[in-house]
């Protein structure tokens, strides 16, 4: 393809991608051209190739749209390192369904279905999904500096309580990722307007901010413990190191903090 540009109709050709294919992403915002000519026609570049075949191969792995586009924004920049990390998940998927499949074909080589049988196939289908999932979300870098992050800031009883708790599912973080983010929403606005952090909308986000994290801790100071420290640590690091952005700025995450310490005063009152 080199260095030159190319119409709509011709990246369908050579990618045997329909054209409604390519309207559509461009439509929802996963693959937009570089170039739009005066006379409107789009003109598509060799990094818009880089990333359709990025688009492509998470679809085959069986990724959503709204999953792809979370995994693109923290993916890997250069065509080498996304083509390697794509090895790698599937890779790893082939391992995960060579499990399943073993564990379907010995419940087939038995007389009957047994509830130990259909447990296993069950066992590992889930564990397959519980495994790839995060990868939807973060690059490997990402969910290394984050475990590092865990080891470092909570006690092994902690770790282990946490553990017993169960698998965190990706509905899990799909319904958590909801509410955090109407919750910095509602502050980033707030902070934007000039608000007040003792009004009632302010404590109202106050409220749901300290009910995610006692949500989370359950009520065990030693877990609540470990999650302050795993925040401070956080921040310790430098800003490139950090495995995600900060999702509050300092001003907003200081009214939150103000918010809250008024919504808890006010319920010791």
């Amino acid at each position: 393809m080199g260095h030159h540009l190319v119409r709509t109709g011709e990246l369908a050709r050579m990618t045997s991608v329909s054209v409604r294919t390519l309207r559509f992403y461009d439509k929802v915002g996963l693959l937009s051209p570089s170039v739009r000519t005066p006379s409107g026609y789009r003109l598509y570049s060799e990094t818009d190739l880089v990333r359709l075949q990025q688009i492509l191969a998470l679809k085959y792995l069986g990724f959503s749209l709204e999953e792809i586009k979370a995994f693109l924004g923290a993916s890997p920049r250069s065509l080498r390192e996304a083509l390697a990390q794509q090895g790698a998940m599937l890779r790893e998927r082939r391992a995960h369904l060579d499990t399943i499949i073993k564990a379907i074909d010995r419940l087939l080589e038995e007389d009957r279905c047994e509830w130990e049988s259909l447990v296993e196939v069950i066992q590992a289908m889930q564990m397959s999904q519980n495994k790839e999932w995060p990868k939807k979300y973060f690059t490997d870098e990402q969910l290394r500096a984050m475990q590092e992050l865990s080891k470092k800031s909570y006690s092994e009883e902690a770790l282990q309580r946490l553990q017993a708790r169960g698998p965190w599912t990706e509905e899990d973080q799909r319904r958590i990722d909801e509410r955090y983010n109407a919750l910095y929403a509602g502050v980033r606005r707030l902070v934007a307007e000039g608000g007040d952090p003792g009004s009632d909308e302010a404590q109202a986000l106050a409220r749901e901010s300290i009910a995610l994290i006692e949500e989370f801790t359950g009520g065990d100071p030693e877990i609540a413990a470990g999650l302050q420290r795993w925040w401070e640590t956080y921040h310790s690091l430098p800003a490139d190191q950090r495995p995600f952005a900060d999702p509050l700025t300092p001003e907003e995450q200081e009214f939150l903090e103000r918010a809250k310490a008024i919504y808890r005063e006010r319920q010791q009152g």
